[in-house]
């Protein structure tokens, strides 16, 4: 299974005819050349630079190649259906295939960043197209009529006058010998089938049946398991460890040494190879290992957190400056400011890390993995072991949530190591204490803000210094320097702020940390949008009438909050004891924002309501997006209120999901979701945008409710 996203306005299509069972293949060039190759055998398309997305057999057979990992979010649905519906084929009659990393798919294929359907909506598209006038015009020159009188529907052709018809599969040959139009018509909006509408997902009857193949579910004839011990101290070295006992476990065939690498670190574990799973983590419970922790076991959260505070004073970085702050915020007649802090947040996908990888022949590796980089799992493990990509087979596997954390490949490093070590299918699989302890995490970050308002509440003055660690691990990287990764969506806020310096403080960390879903916006929109809130207190006005009237010109941000005030009645009085807070927050991946209602409850809050309104401009399948929406607003909603991670003595403290909670069903509120998809030339994400805005939103509703302010994540709900 595999993905790609390729700029199709800037290449050109190829199309072959096999003289096997595939009669035609058509996709993008990724060199730019035009016109019909013939060829023997499927396994030679790669030499023509072919990226094939659609294969129509002489039996009818079709296949569409996905490029996007399904990880829950829908690209198993999403990404065929740009190619069917232009096709004119039905989901239920087409086999979908997952990309495998191969150079002939193009770049691209991976899922992250919300970027699968806004990156490939029109391209695809295209493609499905360009087949389907293909396929006319061969029926057309088969029934010797003009091809106006042709039409696609259902995976044949008819012609209209006399209503005979013909299935694609008996037109792949002759089609494959026509010129690829250049410029294929895509269809109406409002003549679609499958886009915009609540389609099923061919997903979940595999899912809901236990027919799905998760990486976790993978077995492979030989396959031996590993269970791999890391030091519970981040950055500690190996010393040395005694395996007798290890070994003496029924089922333990052996003890290894590997490496887990993380960006720019490289930990020494040991891993213990058993004939079964239990032999192998019972065999890695008796390993007795000594580490020297180099001094990190001192390491612990509470000084961490003083030494942010402390670097909260250094000027930082300039992220983006517009007019003149410094004198803005000096002469304003009314300044206040504040201190948002967020914690470290684990992504605990329900499916642990897992790999099966089998060395053959000495240098050919076969690797079954739930990722979401396949291109990147090709690219780096063929150069690592200076092989052929032919020599190298990826089957990217159905992945069991993912969140970031399966954009990168420490996990499979380690089954890679292993089975070439003893030569033999391994399958690694990490413990959901691995998952837990192990990271990589979201960093901590923190948020010194700044305004200066006139007396008549106008907003003079803005700034927000953010002062974290990097996720960022490059060579090049200058700490001096602004970290766009860090800062993200800070500075491309709609709001019209005269006098603005936004501040960036890189802050030292030893601990693997990484993209977490929706990234650093996560952190930023939960200070960003209460500050904004808090301005608007000040000023004695109303935070929705106050962030309109930041709005003077006509934006999506604006849009957004015009339809948050309608579908929540932000006007209408709420009963004695309730409060509503609004939050909006648009970065890369789109723009998205809430009003949540609570009430009081006892020394707490309950949350009574939340409405949410994503902008998306295109919208694929809405119910998709809903589910997208409502599980953001878990995850939000347990960064917001649960514990979070911590580190005392070198060592994360919390262990499973009994330490390191999860919000039940019973604490969720409902959720209601709007989709604004009124078209447009930008196409936004969904997987991502709906997260930032609900903290926010949450702590403003329970300041307007019990005027307390929450500057602090996470917070006791029942006690604020």
């Amino acid at each position: 299974m595999e993905q790609v996203i390729s700029k199709i306005d800037r290449r050109k299509f190829l199309k072959f005819t096999g003289i096997t069972g595939a009669g035609f293949i058509i996709g993008l060039s990724l060199k730019g050349k035009a016109g019909a190759v013939s060829v023997a055998k499927a396994g030679d398309v790669a030499s023509y630079g072919l990226t094939p997305f659609v294969m129509i057999e002489k039996n009818g057979t079709i296949t569409i190649f996905n490029p996007k990992p399904e990880m829950g979010q829908g690209t198993f649905q999403s990404i065929p259906s740009l190619i069917a519906e232009e096709l004119e084929v039905p989901l239920t009659g087409v086999i979908i295939q997952q990309t495998g990393g191969e150079k002939r798919f193009g770049p691209g294929q991976s899922a992250g960043g919300s970027s699968s359907v806004r990156g490939s909506y029109f391209e695809l598209r295209k493609v499905g197209a360009s087949a389907k006038e293909m396929l006319v015009q061969a029926a057309a020159n088969q029934w010797k009529v003009p091809v106006e009188e042709c039409y696609a529907e259902d995976a044949k052709v008819y012609h209209k006058p006399s209503g005979k018809s013909i299935g694609y599969g008996d037109l792949a040959e002759a089609a494959a010998k026509l010129e690829v139009p250049k410029n294929p018509k895509l269809k109406d909006p409002k003549d679609f089938k499958l886009l915009g509408k609540n389609t099923p997902r061919p997903d979940i009857p595999l899912k809901s049946s236990g027919r799905a193949v998760f990486g976790i579910d993978v077995e492979v004839p030989g396959m031996v398991y590993a269970s791999v011990a890391h030091s519970p101290v981040f950055g500690a070295k190996l010393v040395s460890y005694d395996d007798s006992a290890a070994k003496k476990v029924k089922g333990v065939i052996g003890v290894e040494k590997c490496q887990r690498i993380f960006g720019p670190y490289t930990y020494d574990c040991i891993a213990v190879i058993g004939e079964n799973y239990w032999a192998a983590i019972q065999g890695r419970k008796a390993l007795t290992i000594k580490w020297d922790n180099q001094g990190n076991d001192k390491f612990n959260s509470k000084d961490y957190t003083q030494y942010l505070h402390d670097l909260s004073k250094q000027d930082g970085a300039i992220d983006k400056e517009v007019g003149d702050f410094d004198k803005a915020y000096s002469d304003a007649p009314v300044k206040l400011d504040a201190f948002y802090e967020t914690p470290v947040v684990s992504h605990s996908p329900i499916e642990p890390m897992n790999c099966v990888a089998s060395w053959t022949d000495g240098n050919k590796l076969e690797i079954w993995a739930s990722t979401q980089v396949p291109g990147g799992i090709m690219n780096e493990f063929t150069k690592k072991y200076n092989i052929p990509e032919e020599n190298l087979t990826l089957h990217t596997m159905f992945s069991g949530g993912a969140f970031g954390r399966r954009l990168y490949t420490d996990f499979v490093g380690e089954a890679v190591q292993l089975s070439k070590a003893i030569g033999k299918p391994v399958k690694v699989l990490w413990t959901r204490e691995d998952d837990t302890e192990q990271g990589p995490f979201r960093p901590m970050t923190f948020s010194a803000l700044k305004a200066g308002l006139s007396a008549d509440g106008k907003t003079l003055a803005f700034q927000h210094k953010v002062i974290s660690p990097t996720i960022r691990y490059s060579k090049n990287y200058d700490k001096t320097k602004t970290d766009g990764t860090m800062t993200e969506g800070i500075s491309e806020q709609k709001y019209e702020f005269p006098n603005m310096k936004n501040l960036y403080v890189n802050a030292d960390f030893h601990i693997p940390v990484a993209a977490w879903r929706a990234v650093t916006s996560t952190t930023l929109a939960f200070a960003h949008e209460s500050f904004i809130d808090e301005m608007a207190v000040k000023a004695n006005k109303d935070p929705m009438e106050f962030r309109l009237g930041l709005l003077t010109k006509d934006s999506d941000t604006k849009t957004v909050l015009q339809k948050l005030k309608e579908v929540s009645n932000w006007d209408k009085p709420l009963p004695a004891g309730w409060g509503r807070g609004v939050a909006q927050y648009e970065f890369f991946a789109g723009l998205a924002g809430y009003v949540i209602e609570v009430s009081k409850k006892g020394n707490g809050v309950n949350i009574e309501k939340a409405y949410a309104v994503i902008d998306l401009g295109t919208v694929v399948n809405p119910d998709m997006v809903k589910a997208q929406v409502e599980g953001a607003a878990v995850m939000a909603l347990t960064a917001a209120i649960k514990s979070g991670i911590t580190f005392e003595n070198g060592q994360t403290v919390q262990k499973n999901f009994n330490t390191n909670q999860l919000v039940r069903i019973n604490e969720m509120p409902k959720v209601e979701v709007h989709i604004l998809a009124n078209g447009g030339p930008k196409i936004k994400g969904v997987g991502e945008p709906g997260l930032p805005p609900f903290a926010p939103a949450l702590c403003n509703a329970i300041y307007a409710a019990t005027g307390k302010r929450i500057r602090k994540l996470p917070f006791d709900i029942h006690n604020v």
